[in-house]
């Protein structure tokens, strides 16, 4: 998508703090953080979100995905949070997946 700023930080037209990057998925640091450590993790295939993944790759993808979120997360502990749809409040129209992490987590969260 053009107009996807998601996009536009996998194809690198934007500048972002990247923690990770593969072939399928790109980490980076929030610009807004909500935790001492707040990394985003998005694929580089745009959808909205993972039911709208395309067939053909959304397992390989998901695997991926899961691999980065595997090497860029605290191992002391975080929490993965997906947003899907207006909702659940989903700002960025494109799959991201939120690791959030650095301090104490309260639940059920806020």
């Amino acid at each position: 998508m053009d107009d996807c700023i998601f996009c536009k930080i996998v194809r690198r037209e934007i500048p972002a703090d990247e923690a990770y990057r593969s072939e399928t998925a790109v980490a980076f640091h929030d610009l807004n953080p909500q935790a001492p450590v707040h990394v985003l993790v998005v694929p580089t295939v745009h959808a909205p979100g993972i039911v709208e993944l395309p067939n053909d790759a959304s397992v390989a993808m998901l695997a991926e995905v899961a691999h980065v979120i595997g090497l860029v997360a605290e191992p002391a502990g975080h929490r993965l949070v997906v947003n899907s749809g207006d909702h659940a409040g989903q700002s960025v129209d494109h799959l991201h997946f939120h690791i959030l992490s650095g301090r104490q987590m309260g639940w059920p969260p806020g």
